[in-house]
């Protein structure tokens, strides 16, 4: 009689914690001892902070993923240890929102389509209807939830019910030019991804491109981060920049902080995704 060899799914182990004696060692215990077959480790010591973080990869028979989730459970507890396991295979629901601006939003849509972000995308929620016909070709609902000037606490409110309704794992702020209310971003932590261009905080408010061309500026850069109450503020996950030429018009640097702004959401996306990023207090590791 053949003896059958037992399916094996790639999992995701995230760990932080404070540093201490034997953490890898316990850890790799507790795998071997599920039978699961490690094949990508990675690890960082914020030697200043006194935090361990560290994600790997490993094969396991998923039969035996609430054997090894009481082992981490009892690692957890004797370590201080914050821990998060996921299948690789699973996707995450993700919501994007948009306003009039789609150069980030067409990019997600076309990289999502090619298969290089592993999400589900339940709804496109928009206060403006520009990219309903985008969304259309896609596939995917398009939601208008306008935010008028005089009432943004209803319309907040009946974002809020829509999110619930379509109960996401992540948003992602494609160009929203709103700002979300505080409660609304402690209901999400580490959740709400966003977007914005590096001029921040020399060139904020309104015509920031040529408020900078004025000055002259010669790198043009984008920052993507998660959304805390703070704004523009929250942990940083990726930041990218390019050169500006001195013969360069406003328009040649909006058109060249777009391509930025693209990249660098992307990216930021899919190392959130692929659960790359890790925490502690307003700082990350993003194991790339």
């Amino acid at each position: 009689m053949t003896e059958t060899t037992p399916a094996r799914h790639d999992f995701r182990l995230s760990i932080v914690c404070p540093d201490q004696h034997g953490i890898v060692a316990r850890v790799a215990e507790a795998i071997a001892g599920t039978d699961g077959w490690i094949t990508e480790a990675a690890q960082h010591t914020d030697a200043e902070a006194g935090w361990f973080f560290m994600r790997w990869v490993f094969a396991l028979d998923p039969a035996r993923e609430g054997e090894l989730r009481d082992r981490l459970l009892h690692l957890g507890e004797d370590m201080r240890m914050d821990w998060v396991l996921a299948d690789s295979c699973s996707r995450q629901r993700v919501v994007l929102m948009v306003s009039r601006e789609g150069h980030c939003l067409s990019d997600l849509l076309a990289r999502w389509h090619a298969g290089e972000l592993p999400m589900d995308i339940p709804a496109i929620l928009s206060n403006h209807t520009d990219h309903e016909p985008l969304a259309r070709c896609y596939g995917i609902p398009f939601e208008h939830i306008p935010v008028p000037r005089d009432d943004r606490a209803t319309a907040f409110a009946q974002l809020q019910e829509r999110l619930d309704d379509l109960q996401p794992d992540t948003v992602v702020l494609a160009r929203y030019m709103q700002i979300l209310p505080p409660w609304m971003c402690e209901r999400y932590p580490q959740r709400i991804i966003n977007i914005h261009h590096s001029f921040l905080p020399s060139f904020s408010g309104a015509r920031p491109y040529h408020q900078a061309h004025t000055r002259g500026v010669k790198l043009i850069g984008a920052t993507s981060h998660y959304v805390t109450e703070e704004l523009d503020a929250g942990p940083i996950i990726e930041q990218d920049v390019t050169r500006v030429r001195h013969d360069d018009s406003v328009q040649d640097m909006i058109r060249k902080g777009r391509d930025v702004e693209r990249w660098v959401l992307a990216r930021g996306l899919r190392y959130h995704l692929e659960g790359r990023v890790l925490t502690h207090g307003n700082k990350t590791v993003v194991f790339d």
